[in-house]
């Protein structure tokens, strides 16, 4: 496996560091689109050894840093939070980004209060199409409006560009995340393993339609899934 795993992130308005840790099976693995499941792993020694070397990449220079791995912030061993903790206080990291489910949803102050620092949490809901998401997509997301969502996550992912999505499904994600988040990530989908495919017509569309998000203050928007420098084939 060629994967990267420590990149900064320095042509986004929100600039900092990120680093690709690897962790346990993830808990909901049903996500029709995710093949980065594949990075998991049960050998515990394995995944602290190399955690320990990608943590060892980060400086500091933003003081910030975001931790993704495949799967939610929670399936990370314990010894390497532990360690990821050092790691923040030794280089004054000052605010953290994670990821983490929507079956998450109650535990995120576990992190906060662990870390002790501000944390920005992200979930992928991927689209705010009801039926999309969780018949096509199997996120297994369900809330009842967008205020609950924020009540929870500072920060979603969208994804665009998904044989089955229509212009007005995304029209109406991009409004939603304007009008309500402060942080997003848009990802243009990518074909990888799974029988989810692009749709390359839409994703043109998208392109034109949407080329102002480049300069946007508050997206960041990836035309491919390692453009933050992380990740790669499995």
């Amino acid at each position: 496996m060629n994967i990267s795993r420590y990149a900064k992130i320095s042509n986004s308005p929100f600039p900092r560091e990120i680093v690709l840790l690897k962790a346990f099976p993830c808990k909901w693995a049903k996500c029709a689109f995710c093949d980065y499941i594949h990075d998991n792993s049960i050998d515990e020694n394995a995944i602290n050894s190399i955690n320990r070397e990608v943590l060892n990449n980060v400086s500091g220079c933003f003081n910030v840093l975001q931790v993704i791995n495949s799967g939610s912030c929670f399936e990370i061993p314990n010894q390497t939070l532990n360690y990821l903790k050092t790691i923040i206080l030794e280089k004054n990291i000052q605010k953290l980004y994670f990821e983490a489910h929507w079956m998450y949803r109650n535990r995120l102050d576990e992190f906060r209060n662990f870390f002790g620092v501000p944390i920005i949490f992200i979930t992928g809901i991927e689209t705010f199409d009801e039926n999309f998401r969780n018949k096509v997509l199997k996120k297994g997301i369900h809330f009842d409006s967008i205020q609950e969502v924020k009540k929870y996550f500072q920060s979603v992912c969208i994804m665009v560009g998904i044989k089955g999505q229509t212009k007005e499904m995304i029209n109406n994600d991009l409004k939603i995340v304007q009008e309500n988040f402060d942080h997003a990530t848009i990802n243009i989908y990518v074909n990888n393993s799974t029988s989810i495919k692009a749709d390359p017509e839409l994703i043109e569309w998208f392109k034109n339609e949407y080329a102002y998000l480049l300069k946007s203050k508050k997206l960041d928007l990836l035309f491919e899934n390692t453009d933050f420098g992380v990740g790669g084939p499995i």
